[in-house]
């Protein structure tokens, strides 16, 4: 029997995918839980063999939840599943140690058999958004740009992300300006937006 924990924000979509799985003789949905920070303790509660996470998720987003999962419980195997087919989002959760990314419109025998090829230990990558990705190449952005771009996405301003970060707002400027340069955009709020459509946010 492969243990499933699922994470994903909406109560439909979450209470759906249980329904599909559990239909299978082979899967048990284990935990269903609606927000980042919820991950790891289900997890250790529960000991899913695999956890199947949305990217948006309020409070940690699933890219973090899969690495903090991945640090706690290394033998527990992450399935990235999301409606945001980005290729940022793809590279950032094969970095975060995800061993599976589908999306959400792909067929659900496709999603069974992503649950079980990565408890069998095989990556799988939805094909299409692996073609993007590698024609995309990977972000441009640093760690410390995306995080201070990130921050100003709100619309803050320099000495909002500066007290946030813990920053001057001299380096918060640099970074935006560099970050800025490398989207190819001409102000803060379309560099950001670019990123977030790129997945690099």
């Amino acid at each position: 029997m492969i243990r499933v924990l699922l994470a994903d924000d909406q109560a439909l979509v979450r209470g759906a995918l249980a329904a599909m799985l559990s239909i299978e003789s082979d899967i048990e949905v284990v935990a269903e839980v609606g927000s980042g920070d919820e991950v790891v303790p289900a997890a250790q509660r529960t000991s899913p063999d695999v956890a199947l996470l949305d990217v948006q998720m309020p409070g940690k987003d699933g890219l973090t939840a899969a690495a903090e999962l991945r640090k706690a419980m290394p033998g527990c195997r992450v399935v990235v599943c999301t409606t945001f087919g980005r290729p940022g989002y793809l590279a950032r959760a094969m970095a975060a140690g995800a061993a599976g990314f589908v999306v959400k419109d792909a067929p659900p025998e496709q999603l069974v058999e992503a649950v079980r090829r990565v408890h069998a230990g095989l990556r799988v990558v939805d094909p299409a958004l692996a073609a993007e990705s590698l024609a995309s190449g990977a972000s441009p952005l640093t760690e410390r740009e995306r995080e201070v771009l990130l921050a100003a996405s709100d619309g803050g301003t320099v000495s909002d992300v500066a007290r946030t970060l813990h920053l001057s707002e001299g380096t918060v400027r640099n970074h935006l300006s560099s970050a800025i340069g490398k989207t190819g955009a001409r102000t803060r709020a379309e560099a950001a937006r670019l990123a977030e459509d790129r997945g690099w946010l």
